[in-house]
């Protein structure tokens, strides 16, 4: 069973910046695309960003295109998210997703002054 920790989120002020991370044990992490996904506060969790195995290609949601990069360490079984600009509507919880359909508990990133 494919198991996902995210961590790295918290409080930060708007314009700020938070990399994420999402830790994986339980299956082959090199041979499977990952995914970042986040729910707003009463809202419908939404897709953000998408890496390939091997990292050679990246996708975005166009609302954190050119703010956020998605990047993966094979080495280390990790997947990171790079926020940056951070705006209070980026608020919500961020939760990691394997290609396999595994899914982390999620880390709360709260952008507020």
């Amino acid at each position: 069973q494919g198991q996902l920790v995210e961590s790295g989120g918290g409080l930060v002020q708007p314009g700020g910046s938070l990399t994420l991370s999402c830790v994986v044990s339980g299956f082959y992490f090199d041979m499977v695309s990952m995914n970042w996904h986040r729910q707003a506060p009463g809202k419908e969790r939404e897709w953000i960003a998408n890496i390939a195995a091997d990292g050679a290609k990246t996708s975005y949601t166009d609302s954190v295109k050119d703010r956020f990069i998605i990047s993966r360490d094979n080495s280390k079984n990790t997947v990171f998210l790079q926020m940056s600009g951070l705006q209070p509507d980026d608020t919500g919880v961020y939760f990691c997703q394997s290609g396999l359909n595994h899914w982390g508990k999620g880390t709360l990133v709260t952008v507020s002054s």
